[in-house]
């Protein structure tokens, strides 16, 4: 029975394992993928929000969560897709698709989010490897040629302006936005030209690349994300509207007793690696409180 369970290796889950080993409790992480990160591994752009490390970019700061972990010597488990979370008495019992299990007093979910993905007129979502389709932000797009395309961005929040604006810069012949609202900071739509964007809903054919009857060479889909939760056995966790996991403001503490949501699974404060590092703070001061109330 180890103090705490985390489950997610992004800048929550890394922050959250490194406090609670360097106060002293024993934390175990668990991380689906091949490398400590999360979406940090799919920025390859110098991130100027970050007052710490300006310019560095998210791999680069993976890279420094990793180091991180390992100073504080937490048992990290890579390649470890966590498939049930079972209430015992006492705690949590964690199952990974390989078999693996182990038992933790309290729980920590740092699992973040994933792009929404593109639905057809049917309702049945694209697969993500078709041509010319790219969906969510990242490495994908910064690697793409866009010299002369044409390009529709579909989303209306700040993901869908700053890549639009990064076509733009990169060669695109032309870039039109397709967004029901516009939900982006002021600083990025009023940067692209309003003639450029089409208002309310898209009628997408992924197939023919068209938007609204139109052709595209490319079309990004950038619907913004949709939290990642692991399936729970013996107990529910309390949801928000958009499907996003809720919590207490002054602990992280979900509907669940000891059970903890960071970073953006819970969407407590704007999504970036700053945030969520602070909010992997607050949960290992709230776990700590706990243990020691209970051992005074």
């Amino acid at each position: 029975m180890t103090d705490a369970l985390i489950v997610g290796a992004g800048p929550a889950g890394v922050s959250c394992a490194v406090w609670l080993a360097r106060l002293g409790f024993e934390p175990v992480l668990f991380e689906a993928g091949p490398q400590v990160g999360g979406l940090c591994l799919t920025n390859p752009y110098p991130d100027i929000w970050n007052a710490v490390a300006p310019r560095a970019t998210g791999i680069e700061v993976a890279h420094r969560l990793a180091q991180s972990l390992d100073d504080a010597g937490v048992p990290l488990h890579l390649s470890s897709r966590v498939t049930g979370l079972v209430k015992e008495n006492g705690g949590f019992l964690l199952q990974t698709e390989r078999g693996a299990t182990a038992r933790g007093r309290f729980l920590v979910l740092a699992t973040g989010v994933r792009a929404r993905r593109l639905e057809d007129t049917c309702g049945q979502v694209v697969a993500e490897d078709m041509p010319g389709i790219l969906v969510g932000p990242g490495a994908h797009v910064a690697a793409q040629d866009f010299s002369g395309k044409t390009v529709a961005v579909l989303g209306g929040g700040d993901n869908a302006f700053e890549n639009a604006l990064y076509a733009m810069e990169h060669g695109a012949r032309e870039v039109r936005v397709h967004a029901r609202t516009i939900r982006a900071q002021r600083q990025f739509a009023r940067k692209f030209p309003v003639d450029r964007i089409a208002h309310g809903p898209a009628e997408v054919d992924a197939g023919r690349r068209t938007v609204n009857g139109r052709p595209y060479d490319l079309i990004l889909v950038l619907y913004g994300w949709e939290p990642c939760v692991p399936p729970c056995s013996g107990f529910a966790l309390a949801r928000d509207a958009r499907g996003f996991l809720r919590t207490e403001m002054q602990t992280a503490q979900t509907s669940e007793p000891g059970v903890y949501a960071i970073g953006e699974v819970a969407q407590r404060q704007h999504p970036c690696a700053v945030t969520a590092l602070a909010d992997g703070v607050t949960a290992a001061k709230a776990i700590q409180a706990r243990i020691e109330a209970g051992s005074a």
